[in-house]
């Protein structure tokens, strides 16, 4: 029978954006609103964002050359393709950029009208949003115009059904988003709301992250893929690189 999973995965969160730092001083001053002049999907990365990207390009390139990475996806946001292409620069890739696949069910969570608004913002702008959150929780609650952590797993099965049509037995990088990172978990290791919301709980996604896993065939008739590191920032801290783990700039209503 065919593998239909990857050989190996790795899902790695974009490197600090500048949305990121314009969320931490739209808290830090008590704002309602975040000030991001472009569009969610234009937010470049920040200098340290860069910096991450390039210690997570040379962490890839450590590895011996039949264990890196031979296949691309990303996000089509701005953030998540400039880091996968300061990856490639750095020698860690069998791909190159033209070959990246950009995907845009890998985009990041959609917040309609809450987007660019700090908690402070949506309790003071939309509090009725705010009171459905409450009741709903996350992973139900969808802003007007906006998404759940239910729509973001839809698109995601989709794309793993791409995945495994085309990339079985391959190694395969997908350069994402925190939800999309978390989504993935609840995906590939059928877990529960309640299981996903405490691992979301226990902290932010680090940027530039690495959550890895590895096909075991021994499992099931069709194997599974097994969770080797989650949130790993080694690569960051051996570079020297500052690890960051802001949510992106629309996170309250993540």
């Amino acid at each position: 029978m065919q593998q239909r999973w990857p050989q190996r995965l790795w899902i790695v969160r974009h490197g600090e954006s500048a949305g990121n730092v314009a969320r931490d001083a739209a808290h830090a001053a008590g704002l309602t609103h975040i000030a991001i002049a472009e569009r969610d999907v234009d937010v470049p990365l920040s200098s340290a964002g860069e910096e991450q990207s390039q210690a997570l390009g040379r962490w890839f390139a450590a590895l011996p050359p039949d264990e890196r990475p031979d296949v691309v996806l990303t996000s089509p946001y701005r953030r998540a393709r400039r880091t996968a292409e300061i990856v490639q620069a750095g020698g860690g890739l069998h791909v190159e950029v033209a070959d990246f696949v950009i995907d845009e069910r890998l985009r990041e969570k959609e917040f309609g009208i809450l987007d660019r608004l700090t908690r402070l913002g949506i309790e003071r702008h939309h509090p009725d949003q705010a009171e459905f959150r409450r009741i709903l929780g996350k992973f139900y609650h969808r802003p007007p115009a906006g998404e759940s952590w239910c729509d973001v797993i839809l698109r995601l099965r989709s794309a793993m059904d791409t995945i495994s049509l085309h990339w079985g037995g391959r190694r395969v990088l997908i350069v994402s988003h925190q939800v999309v990172v978390l989504c993935m978990r609840y995906l590939l290791e059928n877990l529960t709301e309640e299981e996903i919301l405490g691992i979301d709980r226990g902290g932010d996604v680090a940027n530039c992250a690495v959550t890895e896993y590895g096909f075991d065939p021994t499992t099931s008739s069709t194997g599974r893929m097994d969770l080797r590191r989650y949130n790993f920032v080694a690569p960051l801290e051996r570079a020297g690189a500052p690890v960051t783990s802001e949510p992106d700039a629309n996170v309250a209503a993540r």
